[in-house]
């Protein structure tokens, strides 16, 4: 079956070339449109497509309350949402995440990593792009780390090497080749890392990862 999107853009441009780019796609099919957030909102919730892809700057909502509504804390049964946005040192983005996104794309990204994107999400292993995760996560990090949470357990070492894998924007697969692990134990990880963070997605692992200074800045 096809994944279902909504798309929310407040440009009709954007919007079609999004549209044309995921449509190309066998197993994508876009329900629906949003010029505002408030739009979004309300399909989002008539309609519960598989994914979301949500603009940060709109009228009416801004992507932060829109995700909010849609997949924040306490919103039951909570829709999966990646944010595209044209920037990629926006502290908009880093609240939308907070706020129940599962993964972020920039709009000038391919669009095999936007198809990929929607997959990730899809399939519960959220994809966040590597560039935007090094750049804005270090650049928001530092003032939020004095208020970073601790976990209710301490990690393991291989634990710790998963957490900074997703730092770096690695998918599950990656950090299984990576590290030389089945898929399957790189998810029972994920499963033990989210228990003791009290995270809901490795979205949430990546900003703890960037707050308590785990996440190692690539050279260079």
């Amino acid at each position: 079956m096809s994944i279902r999107v909504l798309l929310a853009d407040d440009q009709a441009m954007i919007r079609g070339g999004l549209r044309l780019i995921l449509e190309d796609q066998p197993d994508i099919t876009v329900v629906a449109e949003a010029a505002d957030g408030t739009e979004a909102v309300r399909l989002a919730r008539q309609l519960r497509p598989d994914v979301c892809l949500i603009d940060i700057r709109m009228p009416g909502k801004d992507g932060i309350e829109v995700t909010r509504a849609i997949a924040g804390p306490g919103v039951p049964d909570p829709l999966r949402v990646v944010i595209v946005t044209t920037f990629d040192l926006d502290e908009y983005v880093y609240g939308a995440l907070r706020a129940g996104a599962v993964g972020f794309v920039l709009k000038g990204a391919s669009p095999a990593l936007l198809a990929e994107a929607v997959r990730a999400a899809h399939a519960g292993d959220a994809l966040i792009s590597p560039q935007v995760t090094l750049r804005l996560l270090r650049h928001v990090a530092p003032a939020r780390a004095s208020a970073a949470r601790q976990p209710v357990a301490p990690l393991s070492d291989r634990e710790v090497e998963v957490v900074q894998a997703i730092a770096k924007g690695r998918t599950n697969t990656e950090i299984a080749a990576e590290l030389f692990i089945s898929l399957s134990t790189v998810k029972s990880h994920l499963a033990s890392i989210h228990n003791k963070l009290g995270v809901r997605n490795r979205v949430e692992v990546a900003g703890w990862a960037w707050e308590t200074g785990l996440a190692q800045p690539a050279s260079g």
